[in-house]
């Protein structure tokens, strides 16, 4: 069986690792979807720290990851189709978008699964993004009282 799941993982921390290692208990194929910068960049304010192909590659390099695919565009539907998939794992943010409701259908018409998962309480790369801003404007503004 195949499981497919997507995102961003920018700044590759714990909480995607328990993802993709739970993704591994729901079949033998683990693949992943990675959005480019211009998928990012069309629903959030800031394309990723880290380069496509930099994400890419650190993907590829877990061993409970067996296919890495990234995507340019904002459609999920010919990612299921190309790789086959069974599962398909989403985020709790997942919502009624139309992309979103063209693969659940698509899926749906296939006997295919969706698996909503609820993301790791303890941690996220827009917590880490914020954490490093704050420590770095705290070290700025030391830095100038100093002076």
């Amino acid at each position: 069986m195949v499981v497919y799941t997507v995102g961003t993982f920018d700044l590759l921390h714990v909480g995607h690792l328990a993802l993709l290692e739970y993704c591994g208990t729901l079949g033998n194929v683990v693949a992943v979807g990675v959005a480019s910068d211009s998928v990012v960049n069309s629903y959030k304010p800031n394309v990723p720290v880290i380069p496509l192909d930099q994400r890419t590659e650190m993907l590829q390099a877990l061993r409970c990851v067996d296919i890495v695919r990234p995507y340019h565009e904002l459609d999920y539907v010919s990612g299921c189709k190309a790789l086959d998939v069974d599962i398909f794992v989403v985020g709790e943010d997942w919502g009624k978008n139309p992309h979103n409701i063209a693969v659940e259908t698509y899926l749906k018409s296939q006997g295919k699964k969706i698996i909503q998962v609820l993301y790791s309480p303890r941690t996220s790369s827009t917590n880490i993004k914020q954490k490093t801003i704050a420590q770095a404007h705290s070290k700025n503004y030391m830095q100038q009282s100093v002076a």
